[in-house]
């Protein structure tokens, strides 16, 4: 066996005994609040079926994330709103999944709802897709804000994982008020160490992440 297969067998080892570090904490257990829709334990995403590593509808994030999380979501509960989170740590088999879809381009099962005005063999080179995402690390995650009242979402102009320029955090072809929100929703994040990916409105990073070289790879269970 040479040298460059024996790393790839021990990556595999490594990756499927991995275990959960003690500082990732479930975000259901520590901010009962928070309104939680896992899309990737569900098929209501833009694969259109559950995704690997996905085995419970619970997120983590690592402690760090977690408590200031909670800080941004006891700000909204006080304006009777709540962040609604669709996606926190990701395993990177998940993110290795996505790659995958991106190059099979027989299966557009959701482009309607998702890239309409994009095919698919753009997605990979367009950086929607991405063999790295900063999920993997533990402090990324992946939300909105809704009204306490009816749980009804704030209106930000596209849906979740929308793969366009329309989901860059400043784009000019949403409407004043779509703008509006996600400017209070970046505000609100902000203000507790977090910073959004340019590219897309509900994609926040802790800062100051604990592990900003590791690229974590435990199921969700």
């Amino acid at each position: 066996m040479n040298k460059l297969a024996l790393y790839f067998c021990l990556f595999l080892v490594v990756g499927c005994n991995q275990k959960k570090p003690d500082d990732f904490k479930v975000i259901q257990e520590e901010i009962p609040s928070m309104i939680i829709e896992s899309r990737y334990f569900s098929s209501n995403n833009f694969i259109g079926k559950p995704i690997d590593g996905y085995l419970s509808n619970r997120l983590m994030l690592t402690e760090e994330a977690t408590a200031a999380l909670q800080r941004v979501q006891e700000n909204l509960l006080a304006q009777k709103l709540s962040l609604k989170i669709f996606d926190a740590y990701r395993p990177q088999r998940a993110v290795d999944q996505f790659v995958d879809w991106c190059e099979d381009e027989t299966d557009t099962v959701n482009k309607k709802i998702y890239y309409p005005n994009l095919e698919k063999s753009e997605l990979l080179p367009g950086g929607y897709i991405a063999a790295k995402s900063g999920h993997s690390r533990g402090s990324t995650v992946d939300l909105t804000i809704v009204y306490l009242e009816d749980f009804r979402e704030f209106d930000m102009g596209t849906p979740y994982d929308y793969f366009g320029k329309e989901s860059h955090g400043n784009s000019e072809e949403i409407t004043t008020m779509q703008q509006k929100n996600r400017r209070f929703l970046d505000a609100m994040m902000r203000k507790e160490g977090f910073e959004r990916l340019p590219e897309e409105w509900w994609h926040f990073t802790l800062k100051n992440e604990p592990y900003p070289d590791t690229y974590f790879d435990f199921v969700i269970d």
